[in-house]
């Protein structure tokens, strides 16, 4: 079986899919961050590919970042200056080659993830 890594981002004040909403990737290798993939969740609030696609899946550290004030704004969510949540990074380790699914549930106060399946 080879590796890949999707996501799954849930807007649970609204009870949807969040839509629009930027992730971007990087992989971790101490104190140094590289720019992977950059992309923007559909209607379903998923990526339309995955977002470390099998050819390019190696095992490490990996960071998710998740640009969730941008998307509150567009909901309508009250504004804050500034706002709570803004930026949401999240760092994990795929440690084998499997499909590694880390979604985020997402409110204007607080959210969420764990190892999806």
């Amino acid at each position: 079986m080879s590796g890949y890594l999707t996501t799954h981002v849930l807007d649970t004040a609204r009870g949807c899919p969040a839509e629009g909403l930027e992730i971007e990737l990087y992989s971790v290798n101490g104190n140094e961050r590289t720019a992977l993939r950059r992309l923007r969740t559909n209607a379903d609030g998923r990526t339309d590919e995955q977002i470390l696609p099998e050819a390019e899946f190696a095992t490490g550290t990996y960071e998710l970042v998740f640009h969730c004030g941008d998307y509150l704004d567009r909901c309508g969510t009250p504004p804050e200056s500034p706002r709570f949540l803004d930026v949401v990074p999240l760092r994990f380790g795929m440690s084998e080659a499997a499909h590694y699914h880390v979604p985020l549930l997402l409110s204007p106060f607080g959210y969420s993830t764990y190892r999806g399946s």
